[in-house]
């Protein structure tokens, strides 16, 4: 094991390495990251694993998306959707109309896609391999 180190001021997002809309959603997320807040790692990476080991996270609850804001908090499901959302600024601060609604119910709708995002979308083999140019952005 060793010591996972985030760059400072970066939050981290673990996803699904091997789900084809996990990783359509990085691409989205990368391509709107203007003030380059974010870092990836996919779970079933040494790092994600890591990360979720150090925060006590029960992956049999959570398997598709956890935002990590180092030294502040991390954020499972909707509520990590939505303040990766409303990190990109202008029109998708409408986001913040969703923290209206109770998160029990956004995280039933949050788990009924994840539930079905194999089926509906595929899945890899194994996690995307990032291009030279976005290698820096990924952890480990």
């Amino acid at each position: 094991m060793y010591l996972c180190i985030v760059e400072k001021n970066k939050k981290v997002i673990l996803f699904d390495g091997v789900c084809n809309l996990c990783n359509s959603s990085i691409q989205f997320v990368i391509k709107r990251d203007k003030k380059d807040v974010f870092r990836y790692a996919a779970l079933q990476s040494e790092i994600g694993q890591e990360l979720i080991r150090e925060r006590n996270i029960d992956t049999s609850k959570v398997d598709s998306i956890i935002l990590i804001d180092p030294g502040v908090a991390f954020y499972t499901k909707s509520d990590a959707a939505l303040k990766i959302g409303r990190s990109f600024g202008g029109i998708w601060i409408i986001l913040t109309v969703f923290n209206l609604i109770p998160r029990s119910l956004r995280d039933i709708v949050y788990d009924f896609v994840a539930k079905n995002r194999y089926r509906w979308f595929g899945r890899k083999d194994a996690c995307m391999i990032p291009t030279p140019e976005l290698k820096a952005k990924f952890l480990g």
